[in-house]
């Protein structure tokens, strides 16, 4: 009476990570580092508009959002990125990335791509929505390693020409999680030839653009104009969460050619659930102020700089780029993970848990992914004691 579709899933990340070590008490005062959630304050004008905004609580919400939200969206992309799109036609408020990241499969993925089963192509480790939209649609995901061997994205190039003739959606999130490492300009020409060549659609996830070390990334709406893509080809989306320090906002959009959010709009006008009006009278605001933005970038760069003295030394290091993980090399994730939280305390997540089973092993299974997230006082503790506990 259930469906089969679901039945071979592993357990979720983090009720998985409950399994491991809640029956173990920490070997120190918990520090919570599992988890990209983020700590930094949001602005607090956000609050006052809400409250300004509450009697439209009372008032279905625009399943589109309104034209004044979609308007500033489409603002921040033309400064950000020097894209010119339509903000009637080419965006669409998200109640949060992930439920445009899932709708997407349910909108646009084809129930057969050149007379075969659908392939959707997604880095491997990766955020798990990716896999249940695919596997949703019946369409069969396919997990690209993203390893140190390829630079920690995904060599979509190197899968052969059948799979890749039967592709419908590829997935691609830049700055990566967990990796931290960012998507250049060269990427995103290749991968869009590719897609353009093989006929396929982009999905950019780019939910951590605004928190980067040095260079902004390059994001893949810029790419794709300059090469004269088909305006249908790329999808973007883009989060509050973590560039305005708002995940229970639950605010994001997504941006791509009309006939995508056309489809995606009809999609949500049935089984949608759009932001409340007071929400998105707060994102119209947030979207058009870059000012606490670039505070909140400032809070990073001290963390990003304290990673690399006290682990730079740690073979197989990666400075982050951008993002808010440290994607750390251990011998084995899960008894790292364990011998963490035994020993000191600190809740980190074993990089299996992000990643899927190949044929080749899991490319998770060798690292940990610890979250910047605090404070910096707190961040130094707990790098402290991944320190001392894993790497001395």
């Amino acid at each position: 009476m259930f469906p089969e579709r679901f039945s071979n899933l592993p357990a979720y990340a983090f009720p998985r990570l409950r399994a491991l070590l809640d029956h173990h008490d920490p070997g120190g005062p918990a520090l919570h580092m599992s988890i990209g959630e983020p700590k930094h304050a949001f602005p607090a004008w956000v609050s006052d508009i809400i409250a300004q905004h509450s009697g439209e609580f009372g008032r279905y919400p625009p399943n589109e959002g309104t034209p004044e939200l979609r308007s500033a969206i489409t603002g921040w992309l033309n400064r950000r990125y020097g894209v010119a799109l339509d903000p009637d036609t080419q965006v669409m408020n998200l109640n949060g990335t992930r439920e445009g990241l899932y709708n997407i499969g349910m909108a646009l993925c084809p129930e057969q791509k050149n007379g075969a089963r659908p392939a959707v192509l997604m880095p491997n480790p990766f955020y798990q929505v990716y896999m249940i939209s695919a596997i949703s649609v019946a369409a069969e995901p396919v997990f690209v390693p993203a390893t140190a061997a390829t630079g920690h994205l995904p060599d979509y190039a190197s899968l052969p020409a059948d799979v890749l003739d039967r592709t419908a959606l590829c997935y691609i999130c830049s700055p990566a999680n967990p990796q931290g490492v960012m998507a250049d300009e060269t990427y995103w020409r290749t991968l869009i030839a590719l897609a353009e060549k093989h006929d396929f659609q982009i999905v950019a996830d780019e939910c951590y653009a605004e928190l980067y070390r040095d260079t902004p990334p390059t994001g893949a709406l810029e790419v794709a104009a300059a090469m004269g893509a088909d305006p249908e080809r790329v999808l973007s989306l883009h989060s509050l969460s973590k560039r305005s320090n708002l995940p229970g906002l639950r605010s994001g959009f997504v941006a791509g050619g009309p006939q995508s959010i056309a489809r995606l709009r009809q999609l949500r006008a049935y089984a949608g659930a759009p932001v409340p009006l007071p929400l998105q009278r707060a994102s119209e605001s947030l979207w058009s102020d870059e000012a606490h933005v670039r505070e909140n970038r400032a809070l990073w760069a001290p963390k990003y700089a304290l990673a690399d003295e006290l682990l730079g030394d740690v073979p197989g290091y990666m400075p982050p780029q951008a993002g808010m993980f440290l994607w750390l090399p251990v011998e084995d994730g899960e008894a790292a993970t364990l011998k963490l939280w035994t020993e000191t305390g600190v809740r980190a997540l074993p990089g299996a848990y992000l990643s899927r089973d190949t044929a080749d092993g899991n490319p998770g299974q060798g690292y940990i992914r610890a979250a910047l997230v605090a404070p910096f006082d707190e961040t130094k503790d707990g790098l402290i004691r991944i320190r001392d506990c894993l790497f001395s």
